[in-house]
C-alpha cells in the first residue's frame, strides 16, 4: 500500500501530484488557457442549465454557475479535483451571455459601444473526496470604442465571436474595438482567471510548475 502524502508543512494540506484534474467546460477558451501550465488533464461537459434567475446580479449569476459546473462534474469523479467557470458580461447591471447569432451579436455590441463593462469571470475548484471546494472571481472591467455600424459589421463577420459573452474577443482583433481593460488577472477576460485559479489548485494540493518529464 503506498503511504498517505504528507501535508505541506504552510498549508497542511496533503500534496497530490498525481490527483486527476479535470476542466468542467467545453470550452475551447478555457481548454487553451488551461493548457498553458502544461499539467495533464481531462475535459468533461457539465449538465447545468445556464438560465439567469430573477433578481440574480451578473456576479452573483457567474458564481453560481461555476459552483454548479463544479459540483455537477465533480458528483461523477468524486476524487477528481474539478475546475468549473462562468463569464457574465455586465452592462449597468443587465447580464449579457453569448450571443448565439450574429444578429444578436450586432444587437451586443451595438448597445456596448462608448460604455464601460465589466465581465465578471468566476471560477470554483471542487474535490469531494478530499472535502475541498472554493470559489473566486475576478472583474476586468472593459471600455468599448464608439464603433460605428460598419466597424461592428466588419468585425463580426472577419472573427464570428458568437460563442463569446459579450460578442468579442480580445485576444483576437477584438481588440481593435476596445478603448482600455483593467484587470489583475489578465486570462479572466478570455474566460479563466489563471492566477486565481493557480493558487485554488495549489490550496486544492495540486502540485504545479513540475519538473519536465515528471509523471502524470
Amino acid at each position: 500500500m503506498n503511504p498517505a502524502p504528507a501535508p505541506d508543512a504552510r498549508t497542511g494540506i496533503a500534496t497530490t501530484p498525481t490527483r486527476r484534474l479535470i476542466l468542467g467546460s467545453t470550452s475551447r477558451y478555457r481548454r487553451e488557457l488551461l493548457q498553458r501550465l502544461q499539467i495533464p488533464f481531462e475535459v468533461v461537459s457539465p449538465e447545468v442549465d445556464e438560465s439567469q434567475h430573477p433578481g440574480e446580479t451578473p456576479e452573483q449569476m457567474a458564481r453560481r454557475l461555476a459552483l454548479a459546473k463544479a459540483r455537477a462534474v465533480a458528483a461523477n469523479f468524486p476524487d477528481a479535483v474539478v475546475i468549473g467557470s462562468d463569464q457574465v458580461a455586465d452592462l449597468a447591471g443587465q447580464a449579457l451571455g453569448k450571443p448565439g447569432s450574429h444578429d444578436r451579436a450586432v444587437a451586443q455590441l451595438r448597445l456596448m459601444r462608448g460604455q464601460s463593462l465589466v465581465f465578471h469571470t468566476a471560477v470554483a475548484v471542487v474535490c469531494l473526496q478530499s472535502g475541498f471546494e472554493q470559489t473566486d472571481l475576478a472583474a476586468v472591467t472593459v471600455q468599448f470604442r464608439a464603433l460605428n455600424d460598419e466597424e461592428i459589421e466588419n468585425y463580426l463577420q472577419a472573427e464570428q465571436p458568437y460563442d463569446c459573452a459579450g460578442s468579442a474577443k480580445s485576444e483576437g482583433m477584438g481588440i481593435a474595438l476596445l478603448d482600455a481593460i483593467n484587470s489583475d488577472d489578465p486570462t479572466a477576460l478570455i474566460g479563466l482567471p489563471l492566477i486565481r485559479t493557480c493558487r485554488m489548485l495549489r490550496a486544492a494540493g495540486m502540485t504545479l510548475l513540475r519538473a519536465p518529464g515528471a509523471k502524470a
